[in-house]
């Protein structure tokens, strides 16, 4: 035996025999594991093939290098679905293609410069927000004014009059008593009406993390602003805080260009499917969002989930396994414009989806998977933990209830369905995401490879138990999870709750 075989070996015989392990005294109604419902024996021969032969890095190398960054709308974008669709044929999915939706407006970033101007000269570091406008061609001049973001609704009623011709400057101080906060949207379009100049902390203020680093992103779901909106450095806003605490007038020059298009443009989703051998109407979605920001080259977010996503079709592919369902692999674009693209792909397959089981999603940065989060899926919670018992050789896995919404398992979850999003451990991330440093150096490929062994395991196993793992929840009982998760007033707010007075 090679070297190679013998770690396969070895690596398949620590699945068993930690599966056996887990079986071992089981009660008879509770789940079963890999070892009791048949599946263990593909599982290892995927784990052994996404361990060792993965194909990953060498995607992702790719898609950052020789694509980089693909703002949703953008010829890099359009190319990228391209390359995903040509990637997708070549590890051997069927009915490979793309599915069309629209974007209400593109957007393309231009230049952005900023320096303080009095009580003392110094430059400062800015970059525009997305879907955000542009200053007069020579750049704007203002005073800099502090707002409150946890007191915005009396900001709005108290100081709006006097924002004309300011820069407002997003802070967040202590909420005072009768203080509200309101919609970011709600707090542009005050500013908008009141003729500000230009605002200076985008999405309320909170998105820099230091480092020097600034970091783009949307205003909102599916918001934009004809005003200049930029983000500014942790180090730089802290510094002006600190100027006008002490009372200093503090004047800016501001020069933003940005460009929209004319009117709507079109993206779309990459997708390619393993057909199922029994039951190929039932369908497993595999995913994650190819679209990026363009400070850099996306690729924690999320060049990395995009490649674990084909990654995890090789391993099932090259392992020669079939899957009892279908499992359905989806590249989204839109996320970042508000999740667009996977609000896209649940509308356009509402018919469809009784037969859907589950989404799961990776878009957490450049860690290793850590938990499953089964999307308010409490009814699943013993069955997952019982296959993520079997994967103790690849590390411990937490399973929980979690539901998220910064990611594509969003609309799966409103439709009732497990939006299983696949939990990483990735403290750089609050650094590398949406910034100038989102870069191919920061990726890792044994993480890379165990994360798309990891979600092409969980793909695997949950279309080819004997049972079907879920189905969608009925409406109501949807609606009432979604109350307790605190996602009503979201979902409300950018048009997308469909439950009415349901789960009240």
């Amino acid at each position: 035996m090679t070297r190679r075989l013998l770690a396969c070996a070895a690596l398949i015989s620590i699945l068993f025999l930690g599966s056996f392990e887990h079986a071992r005294g089981t009660d008879l109604a509770s789940p079963a594991s890999p070892a009791e419902d048949g599946t263990l024996p593909a599982l290892a021969a995927i784990a052994g093939r996404g361990l060792m032969d993965s194909r990953a890095y060498g995607y992702l190398e790719e898609l950052s290098d020789d694509i980089g960054g693909r703002v949703s709308g953008s010829p890099q974008a359009a190319r990228a679905v391209e390359w995903g669709l040509a990637k997708m044929r070549s590890i051997g999915m069927e009915n490979v293609h793309a599915e069309t939706w629209t974007l209400w407006r593109g957007w393309t970033r231009g230049s952005a410069s900023a320096e303080i101007i009095a009580p003392v000269q110094r430059r400062l570091t800015i970059d525009a927000m997305g879907w955000t406008g542009s200053t007069h061609r020579d750049g704007v001049e203002g005073e800099l004014v502090a707002v409150n973001y946890l007191a915005m609704e009396r900001e709005i009623k108290e100081n709006a009059p006097r924002w004309a011709g300011k820069i407002l400057l997003v802070v967040r101080r202590s909420r005072p008593d009768g203080g509200a906060s309101v919609e970011f949207t709600q707090f542009l379009k005050a500013a908008y009406d009141a003729h500000a100049a230009a605002i200076l902390g985008g999405q309320g203020g909170r998105n820099s993390a230091g480092m020097n680093l600034t970091h783009t992103g949307i205003l909102g779901f599916s918001a934009s602003s004809d005003l200049p909106v930029v983000s500014t450095t942790a180090e730089d806003q802290q510094l002006l805080e600190r100027m006008l605490d002490r009372g200093r007038t503090v004047r800016i020059k501001l020069n933003v260009q940005n460009r929209f298009s004319a009117g709507p443009v079109v993206s779309a989703n990459a997708v390619g499917e393993i057909r199922g051998s029994k039951y190929p109407e039932q369908i497993v979605v595999v995913g994650a969002h190819l679209d990026s920001w363009d400070l850099a080259d996306g690729t924690t977010d999320n060049g990395v989930g995009t490649v674990c996503t084909l990654g995890s079709a090789a391993a099932i592919l090259g392992a020669g396994a079939k899957p009892l369902r279908t499992i359905r692999f989806v590249l989204f674009t839109g996320e970042e414009q508000g999740l667009l693209g996977s609000f896209a792909y649940v509308k356009q397959h509402h018919d469809e989806l009784p037969n859907h089981l589950a989404a799961i999603v990776l878009d957490n940065g450049q860690g290793p998977v850590v938990s499953f989060d089964l999307g308010g899926r409490t009814d699943l919670v013993a069955a997952v933990s019982k296959f993520a018992g079997a994967l103790r050789s690849l590390g411990e896995f937490r399973t929980d209830d979690d539901l998220e919404f910064g990611t594509d398992t969003g609309p799966f979850s409103v439709a009732g369905l497990p939006g299983i999003n696949l939990g990483q451990d990735s403290p750089e991330y609050r650094y590398t995401h949406h910034s100038g440093v989102d870069t191919f150096d920061k990726a890792k490929p044994d993480i890379l490879a165990r994360n798309a062994t990891v979600m092409g395991l969980t793909a695997y196993w949950i279309a080819s138990r004997p049972e079907r793992l879920a189905a969608p929840w009925p409406p109501e009982k949807t609606a009432r999870m979604l109350v307790e998760k605190r996602q009503e007033e979201l979902l409300k707010s950018i048009g997308e709750w469909p439950y009415g007075t349901l789960g009240h």
